[in-house]
């Protein structure tokens, strides 16, 4: 019951025509520390472009494609307040560091020639737009990318629980999680040569097994709304369009390990 596996995951069948994307809309989760490269803080634009180009060669696909990014390569809220800061303080100050990435984002799919509207939580307008639900909409079904900041607008949540949350708000077929390894690990394949490495995981597993990928109310939200997790690597140019055709190496985590 969901151990390791070979071959790609549980939602191999989801569309019959191989050259078909495997997933209508997509929510995209990135780091904030995707998005410093080699560097130890702030944004690599260098780095941003690539994402931003892989992005683009995902959407060329036909895939309608949402995003959420984090903060932590400015402020992280939990770091914030382990050094003695209000709790909800920091977490806010960590909201308005996902809209300078957003931003960021933004910048590099334009100047690829992808429209791109970056959707704000927390309300700003002479910066981006606030987030509407069905604003939101407009911009994906007219095929613009659009970047969700500032998490949910709520202290106390984070950007895992804001992608998931985004992601069933917008109809999306799954959330596809970027790390820098190539999915869910039994415990941290960079300080753990033993770690098992699952193609497969049931939200079940992930939470009984304290897997470390998302935080627990992420999983547990993605569970009771049936919303399928994909974990994946950011580090390999063109994963993003690989996820879409099946076949990037990654950890699919759903209802059954035989779901959709």
């Amino acid at each position: 019951m969901g151990g390791p596996t070979s071959g790609a995951g549980p939602a191999d069948a989801r569309i019959a025509d191989p050259a078909r994307p495997r997933y209508r809309r997509l929510l995209l989760k990135l780091s904030g520390e995707a998005l410093m490269g080699a560097s130890a803080y702030g944004i690599d634009m260098a780095v941003c472009t690539r994402l931003a180009r892989d992005i683009k060669e995902a959407t060329a696909t036909g895939t309608e494609i949402a995003v959420v990014v984090g903060g932590g390569n400015i402020f992280r809220g939990l770091a914030g307040a382990a050094r003695g800061m209000d709790r909800s303080t920091a977490d806010y100050m960590g909201m308005l560091a996902t809209v300078m990435n957003a931003l960021a984002v933004q910048n590099a799919l334009e100047q690829e020639g992808v429209p791109a509207r970056v959707l704000s939580a927390i309300p700003m307008p002479t910066v981006c737009e606030s987030y509407v639900r069905p604003k939101a909409l407009h911009h994906i079904e007219r095929g613009r990318v659009v970047v969700f900041a500032a998490g949910t607008g709520n202290p106390y949540f984070t950007t895992d629980t804001t992608a998931v949350l985004r992601g069933i708000e917008m109809g999306c077929d799954a959330v596809a999680k970027a790390t820098q390894v190539d999915g869910v690990y039994s415990a941290d394949p960079k300080k753990d040569a033993s770690a098992v490495r699952y193609d497969r995981l049931t939200y079940d597993e992930v939470l009984q097994r304290n897997l470390q990928v998302m935080d627990m109310a992420a999983i547990a939200l993605a569970r009771d709304n049936g919303m399928p997790l994909v974990v994946f690597s950011i580090e390999e140019s063109g994963n993003i369009a690989r996820v879409l055709a099946g076949e990037a190496r990654a950890t699919t985590i759903a209802p059954s390990v035989s779901a959709v």
